[in-house]
């Protein structure tokens, strides 16, 4: 017989709290109201992993913590029995919004890069990434560009949107490769690359507009060769790393165009316009061989991030939660958090308003103290239990106001994740095959249900 073992997360105050109570399985006993059904026969994608951003600003207020702080935010963040468990993480080439300054790798017009280094890199970023490596043994990285240097752009800004010139998408090509390869000569191998961070709009920070064929052709006629000549024949390429309100068409666009099939492996999106999940099940119908990975999610736009002190609340929490369940219900492969720790001020950042996104774990200079925000504990109720190579298998629940995803890990242990978003405790009953086990959901709580391998 399955035995099950329950952890809630609650706005009352409950962070991944065991659940108090013998959950058993009763075959005897018919139920029909209060359901929700798990159905291990419909097996749908395989999850890659659960991780989050290594940006300068997490790196640099990092560095500034003493040992004791920074071995706790590596186990908070790495450690897959009391942490996140993170092992898919991305990172970017050269500045982005959420580096101190803007730079680059070489010197201005250096078509052979010559003068390439990244030696600003090697401050705050580098040291992080090798701090975490030493306890997630099976990280897996992606690297995404905010913007080329401004004089391969057609604006000569790496701000504002702008083009990449046609001149240049060969010498870009390597330029990304060359990043890849001088992380490997520091003991950080990638896994993967996206073209473009956000194609589809100008922004007042480092941002570079790609249209849908554009983006394929640079994939498919650049990036892919010089990636493969490198030695990185290994390296997955993903597309848009955008919007979800316009993930279909995209990916609709981008994939007629011929051969990039052939290079494109999968589909990276963010989700600042809202839910969307329609739109996921679309690419999935039309191309059900290209994952797709929520590469950025952190709040803004949709997403509550003006509203003040609102990442320190619940609601958030809930947001996050909600966002998941969906995704992954939807075909998603992958969940990566944007910023992994910014300050008080919600930075540092650079040619953007400071504070204008938050992150799972905030450290306050002044104080000098960590603090742990709603959304990191609703993270960990997917990330900490949900292991590489599950595969997510069919459910439903009974009620709009009660959402719930379920899956296998490769060893056979079920997950269930529910969310209670009502404003009232209910009582329900885990259906697996012909047994049920009764179970309480608090008042807006999200729960992660463990069910042991069928013996």
């Amino acid at each position: 017989m399955r035995t099950i073992k329950g952890y809630i997360s609650s706005r009352a105050g409950a962070r991944l709290e065991d659940a108090g109570r013998e959950i058993r399985f009763d075959g005897s006993r018919y139920v029909e109201n209060g359901v929700i059904n798990i159905f291990p026969e419909l097996r749908y994608q395989e999850i890659l992993g659960f991780g989050g951003a290594f940006t300068e600003a997490s790196a640099y207020n990092y560095s500034k913590m003493d040992d004791e702080k920074k071995r706790k935010v590596i186990r908070a963040f790495f450690d897959k029995e009391e942490g996140l468990g993170y092992n898919l993480c991305r990172t970017h080439i050269h500045s982005c919004d959420f580096t101190r300054k803007q730079y680059t790798y070489t010197q201005d017009h250096d078509k052979e890069l010559k003068t390439f280094s990244i030696h600003e890199d090697r401050k705050y970023t580098i040291p992080f990434i090798k701090d975490a490596l030493k306890v997630s043994e099976d990280m897996r990285l992606f690297a995404s560009p905010w913007s080329p240097p401004a004089w391969m752009k057609s604006n000569q800004d790496m701000r504002g949107g702008g083009r990449l010139l046609e001149e240049y998408y060969e010498t870009w090509a390597k330029y990304m490769v060359r990043y890849i390869k001088e992380y490997e000569k520091e003991g950080i191998p990638f896994w993967g690359i996206t073209v473009e961070n956000e194609p589809g709009m100008p922004q007042t920070w480092e941002s570079c507009e790609y249209s849908a064929e554009e983006e394929a052709v640079f994939a498919h006629q650049y990036l892919r060769p010089a990636l493969d000549q490198a030695g990185c024949e290994h390296m997955k390429i993903m597309i848009w790393d955008f919007n979800k309100e316009s993930v279909y068409e995209r990916a609709r666009d981008s994939l007629r165009v011929p051969g990039a099939d052939d290079s494109i492996w999968g589909i990276a999106f963010h989700w600042y316009s809202g839910d969307h999940f329609s739109g996921l099940d679309m690419v999935h119908e039309l191309f059900p061989d290209k994952p797709m990975l929520l590469t950025e999610a952190g709040l803004g736009g949709a997403r509550g991030e003006d509203k003040k002190g609102a990442y320190s609340t619940w609601e958030n929490a809930e947001i996050y939660s909600r966002e998941l369940i969906g995704d992954l219900n939807h075909y998603t492969s992958a969940a990566i958090e944007w910023n992994l720790i910014l300050d008080e001020n919600g930075g540092p950042c650079h040619d953007r308003k400071t504070g204008g996104c938050k992150a799972p774990v905030i450290y306050d200079h002044e104080t000098d103290e960590l603090s742990f925000q709603p959304v990191y504990y609703a993270t960990a109720h997917f990330s900490r239990f949900i292991r590489r190579g599950a595969v997510r298998l069919g459910s439903s629940t009974f009620s709009e106001g009660i959402k719930a995803a379920a899956f296998e890990n490769p060893d056979g242990q079920i997950i269930l994740v529910v969310l209670n978003c009502t404003e009232a405790s209910c009582e329900s009953w885990i259906r697996l095959g012909k047994a049920s086990a009764e179970v309480v959901l608090p008042e807006k709580s999200i729960s992660t249900y463990v069910i042991s391998p069928d013996r």
